[in-house]
């Protein structure tokens, strides 16, 4: 998707594009997730968790938060990057520290670059409730690479 919407653009150009597209990736969909805030080395998204997310024993999956903590880990980074550069995620560290329910209400992750080089990036992650508590934080490493050339 960001390449149809920020093809030569650098990454933070391509976050900045997608905070205002009315256009959500596939998995923001899913999972009623909506970017609020991008700036260099630093993204948060916002969601609302409710049944759509819930696991069997009563309470959301830990892979929403995972996949909060993930998704702006990576566009985190992401901003961080030429336009002839992508990334992918090495290793995703997650701990989670409150249960999340329904009842919790907006919920929001905040992802920070701590580091880039020329090839592997690390960002930490957390997902704060309406009060600022803890609810899950990450680490993540992550591999930068350049973008295969495109023939036209």
């Amino acid at each position: 998707m960001i390449e149809e919407i920020g093809a030569g653009l650098s990454g933070l150009e391509q976050m900045e594009v997608l905070l205002n597209s009315p256009k959500k990736v596939g998995i923001f969909e899913s999972l009623k997730l909506e970017f609020t805030e991008v700036a260099k080395g630093r993204v948060v998204v916002g969601g609302i968790p409710d049944k759509h997310a819930y696991n069997p024993i009563g309470t959301v999956h830990g892979g929403y938060a995972a996949t909060m903590l993930d998704s702006v880990c990576g566009c985190a980074t992401h901003t961080m990057l030429r336009a002839d550069q992508g990334y992918t995620t090495l290793e995703l560290k997650v701990a989670y520290h409150r249960p999340i329910t329904r009842e919790t209400g907006q919920v929001r992750a905040v992802g920070e670059v701590m580091s880039v080089g020329r090839r592997v990036a690390f960002a930490e992650a957390r997902i704060l409730d309406s009060q600022d508590r803890l609810l899950a934080s990450a680490t993540s490493t992550l591999l930068i690479m350049e973008k295969p050339a495109t023939s036209k």
